[in-house]
């Protein structure tokens, strides 16, 4: 299952604005300083904090031959805050963070969260309504991250094959939502809410007027919304019907996915101009080989940040997308 990094992230990319001063505009030159900071937000807490960040900073220490300290900071606006006071140089942050410190601050996205090996994802629009959403029979897809298999519509996926998870896909299909029970989850849920939201107007859909809104809390609540009857069709990430499956193990009869959204960008790391780029270049390097190291960074990256890897792929326009979404919801 996801963890609600994004989510709550929206709340910290919301919280700044794109207004403020940028970081100074000189090119880094070559000479390196003799140490950096790194600001994330971890998974962990309390006395566990230290022992996990420890082995990470001592990696790229060791690799660097530089000091690498790491901070925590509160939430994830706070990291795009210590870039630009100069405080931490590189930041392990969400996708709204993202987008704040590359556009506020000339960072640079040097890499991006890898999760259940994808960097990207889709909200998913299901329904337990097939004959009004679904333009032929739903068919079986395996979701290889608990092995289950799940109904799909509109080519969605292929039968019988595994499920890849990959939008925009049938959204057209929303338009037939209109005058529907829609359950959305809070106004800072990317997959519960504001990609769906922002699909739905683009199709014509006043989301305010033309839907009755059904609020839940959760991606799992959302998919038994759809499942319990309480909604025609719901939001959530691709796949949360794996969340309830086992206390209704006939999920894939009573909530069928029929579109999936833009995908939304994970989070990833971004690394102030002011670091010299080949600092920045081996930088970037060792902590795309960081999960790979050894069975103990593995599993430091999990619980550190809730990664299974990073990626160099950093597919900017998805995050330039994401701020842009972020900004209809700013008010």
């Amino acid at each position: 299952m996801r963890k609600t990094l994004i989510a709550s992230g929206a709340v910290a990319a919301l919280a700044i604005t794109l207004a403020g001063c940028a970081a100074a505009d000189e090119p880094a030159d070559g000479e390196w300083p003799e140490s950096i900071t790194i600001s994330l937000v971890p998974s962990v807490e309390g006395e566990d904090l230290a022992q996990a960040l420890d082995p990470l900073t001592g990696y790229l220490s060791d690799n660097l031959d530089i000091e690498v300290n790491g901070v925590v900071a509160n939430n994830y606006a706070a990291t795009v805050e210590a870039l630009g006071a100069d405080q931490a140089q590189v930041i392990i942050t969400d996708a709204g963070s993202l987008y704040n410190a590359t556009q506020q601050y000339d960072a640079e996205l040097i890499l991006r969260d890898v999760r259940f090996g994808a960097t990207s994802y889709a909200a998913v629009a299901y329904t337990n309504d097939p004959d009004t959403y679904c333009e032929d029979e739903p068919v079986m897809a395996n979701y290889d991250a608990s092995g289950i298999e799940l109904s799909y519509c509109n080519g969605l996926e292929e039968a019988g094959a595994s499920a890849m998870g990959q939008g925009p896909m049938g959204v057209e299909a929303l338009a037939n939502a209109s005058g529907a029970e829609v359950a959305l989850q809070a106004a800072t849920s990317p997959a519960g809410y504001q990609y769906p939201v922002v699909a739905m107007r683009e199709l014509g859909i006043d989301t305010d007027a033309d839907i009755d809104q059904i609020p839940v809390e959760g991606n799992n609540n959302a998919v038994l919304a759809v499942a319990n009857g309480d909604a025609e069709v719901g939001f959530a990430y691709w796949d949360a019907r794996t969340t309830v499956a086992e206390e209704m193990p006939d999920i894939a009869d009573k909530a069928v996915a029929f579109a999936y959204t833009e995908m939304i960008p994970n989070g990833g790391v971004a690394a102030s101009s002011t670091l010299p780029d080949d600092l920045a270049a081996e930088l970037t390097t060792l902590l795309d080989e960081y999960a790979d190291s050894s069975d103990e960074a593995a599993a430091v990256m999990f619980d550190l940040v809730g990664l299974s890897d990073w990626s160099a792929d950093t597919a900017e326009d998805e995050i330039t997308r994401y701020g842009e979404i972020l900004e209809q919801f700013a008010n």
